[in-house]
């Protein structure tokens, strides 16, 4: 299978979008008008689940495209935005529609994140991908580099929290000295909710009608369909998707690396339970040793999966069940006290109280302005001419290689040391098919 893109005929495409989109101003035309040309055409790769909310997330502007592999799982959105064009192959979408597509969503499996946000970019599209923005710290560091050479095409990362309310104001707290210097951060979840530490099925299945097996594959090595893959339960799988971390990550320690300005890490320290040669292991604790930075002094965060808790912190209190949120949360470790929050940074309280009855009464000024949220920050950045919080380049791109390498080390089942500030794997004897890996003909990155 070839590139169906000519890459000549795509430039002279992308130009021609460009042109086109010239916002006019709504004053121009009147109250309560919107003009065409101040709506984005969005097309959306991946529009049944998590993808069918992002369709909706994006339905205060145009859905020009829809493109999903599996005509069924894509029923719901082509009936509710039955006049969008409807592909299941993205390539072909592009290579049809780029003079038309101004903005691209991709929520696809783990796997596909990379070379179809790569497509977009280099169609000259602004780009919202679902975390975690790819699936190796490869990837993510070929996307990182193309976004920055980019920076008129507005990406950003589909990791909601760092849009919230709450992670902005974890870091005006912790910024304000309220658990004084913080040594330590702790994280944990619920997930995995889907089956993994288990061996590759051998039984045969039909592919289900409509669904195509080959494209769902994408760039990933061909293997028989089965049902244990797809549509949920490929997370669990490395070739597909990034385990527990890839799934919760991206949102539970972003906090955490923002307020921090968190950059590489030393060293990351696995602990798991029995590794599989394919999927990720059904419990593992996840430590990061990361120097002193910018005034900061060395911090260790701590991701802990399969309903693994941190201890209680004494001034919690015997009286309150531990720990609040058994599906995920976040446990900051000062040297004056200590702050939880959940999973999207929401509800940060401190554990003391007394302090927290305090600070309640006088939280710390909005530092940090709010958004309207993840899908508005994205479209209001576009025209803006500005980049949104969880921008490729700047910061979703690090946020996700600090989430990978943990799994590159689950996966090794070994410690992986690197240079603090270049990012450069220290640790020999790391197969480069888990770090940057091959794809197969049709697809590129």
């Amino acid at each position: 299978m070839t590139d169906p893109i000519d890459r000549r005929e795509s430039v002279k495409q992308i130009a021609a979008s460009v042109a086109a989109f010239t916002i006019v101003p709504r004053h121009v035309l009147g109250r309560g008008y919107r003009a065409p040309s101040d709506t984005l055409n969005v097309a959306c790769i991946g529009v049944g689940g998590m993808g069918y909310n992002d369709v909706r997330g994006m339905s205060y502007e145009n859905i020009y495209a829809l493109c999903d592999i599996d005509t069924r799982n894509a029923e719901r959105a082509y009936r509710s935005w039955p006049n969008a064009k409807r592909y299941t192959d993205y390539r072909e979408m592009f290579a049809k529609e780029a003079g038309s597509i101004d903005a691209v969503t991709i929520s696809t499996p783990d796997h596909s994140h990379a070379p179809a946000a790569m497509m977009a970019l280099r169609a000259g599209k602004h780009v919202y991908c679902q975390k975690p923005l790819a699936r190796t710290v490869g990837e993510v560091r070929a996307l990182k580099a193309e976004a920055a050479r980019r920076p008129k095409q507005v990406t950003q990362m589909g990791n909601q929290g760092h849009a919230s309310e709450g992670t902005r104001q974890i870091r005006e707290i912790i910024e304000a000295g309220h658990i004084g210097s913080v040594q330590r951060v702790e994280f944990w979840t619920n997930r995995p909710i889907w089956p993994q530490a288990i061996n590759r099925p051998t039984e045969m299945h039909y592919v289900p009608q409509g669904f195509d097996w080959n494209l769902w594959l994408g760039p990933a090595a061909e293997r028989p369909f089965h049902p244990g893959y797809a549509h949920f339960n490929w997370r669990g799988w490395w070739d597909f998707g990034t385990g527990a971390m890839g799934d919760m990550a991206c949102h539970i320690m972003d906090a955490a690396f923002w307020t921090l300005g968190l950059k590489y890490p030393t060293r990351v320290i696995p602990e798991s339970t029995q590794l599989f040669a394919e999927t990720a292991p059904k419990m593992s604790r996840i430590t990061y040793d990361f120097p002193a930075r910018d005034g900061r002094p060395p911090v260790t965060l701590t991701w802990r999966d399969g309903s693994l808790y941190p201890p209680r912190p004494a001034e919690f209190g015997m009286d309150r069940p531990w720990v609040p949120d058994a599906d995920g949360g976040q446990l900051w470790i000062g040297d004056k006290g200590t702050l939880i929050a959940g999973t999207y940074g929401q509800e940060p309280q401190l554990c003391d109280p007394v302090k927290q009855a305090a600070l309640a009464k006088a939280m710390p000024a909005v530092k940090y302005p709010r958004t309207e949220g993840v899908y508005k920050e994205w479209t209001s950045a576009i025209r803006a001419g500005t980049q949104p919080g969880s921008n490729f380049s700047g910061y979703a791109g690090p946020l996700t290689e600090m989430i990978v390498l943990g799994n590159l080390a689950v996966r090794s089942g070994r410690t992986i040391e690197l240079d603090p500030e270049s990012g450069v794997l220290k640790t020999p004897g790391i197969p480069e098919e888990w770090v940057l890996p091959s794809y197969r003909s049709g697809w590129s990155l």
